[in-house]
């Protein structure tokens, strides 16, 4: 493998990387909220998952799983459901400041996520998101010859996880600027609004999507 291919590999990563998905919304929902050191927190935690399917691809697990109707299913489901979850909490969080009779008052407002929190919630953001395992499932044969070694394929892992961390870092930087806004009543609950129906808009989309 040569640095064209892992050149081809990234711009292949980016495309993915930058296309509107549940991660995108997560960081929008995460940085305002609880600030630029959480909404790293969700991205470390993508990265990590990456290597979860990374792993478990290059060991022959995800097409295992994707051969298996019963097993993709329960898997994407649980992606599913986790993605509504996060929108649910969302929208009970934008419901509970729209109906607070003080809604500026600090013991009113819901407090900022753990960085702990937001690292866990990244990472199972992606750990159950099906697609990521089908992405490496799907590049790995083109990119990574039967006779190289796994760390071929762990190269276009980290390659994929650089790709990740350096486009959404910036939007944590950017998202970073618009904190103070958090201290809106109106903005919590426009931006819990938002985010919660998106979440729950890409859950329902993954619970649709097919084997194959």
């Amino acid at each position: 493998m040569d640095i064209d291919s892992v050149m081809a590999f990234m711009l292949i990563a980016a495309l993915l990387v930058i296309s509107p998905g549940p991660n995108g919304f997560l960081i929008a929902k995460t940085v305002p909220l609880s600030g630029k050191k959480t909404g790293f927190a969700n991205v470390w935690g993508f990265v990590a998952a990456f290597y979860v399917h990374g792993t478990l691809a290059i060991f022959g697990v995800s097409a295992l799983l994707t051969q298996s109707a019963q097993a993709f299913f329960i898997f994407k489901m649980l992606g599913a459901v986790y993605l509504i979850w996060i929108g649910i909490k969302a929208l009970i969080s934008a419901f509970k400041s729209g109906n607070s009779s003080l809604p500026d008052s600090p013991k009113n407002n819901v407090g900022p996520a753990s960085v702990g929190s937001a690292l866990l919630e990244g990472f199972l953001t992606n750990v159950l998101n099906p697609k990521v395992s089908m992405f490496y499932l799907a590049a790995f044969p083109q990119f990574v010859s039967v006779n190289e070694s796994a760390i071929h394929a762990y190269a276009l892992v980290t390659a994929h996880s650089v790709v990740n961390f350096v486009w959404f870092s910036i939007m944590v930087v950017a998202l970073s600027r618009v904190k103070s806004a958090s201290n809106n009543a109106k903005f919590r609950r426009w931006l819990n609004s938002i985010t919660g129906l998106v979440l729950i808009g890409f859950g329902s989309k993954l619970a649709l999507i097919k084997n194959g």
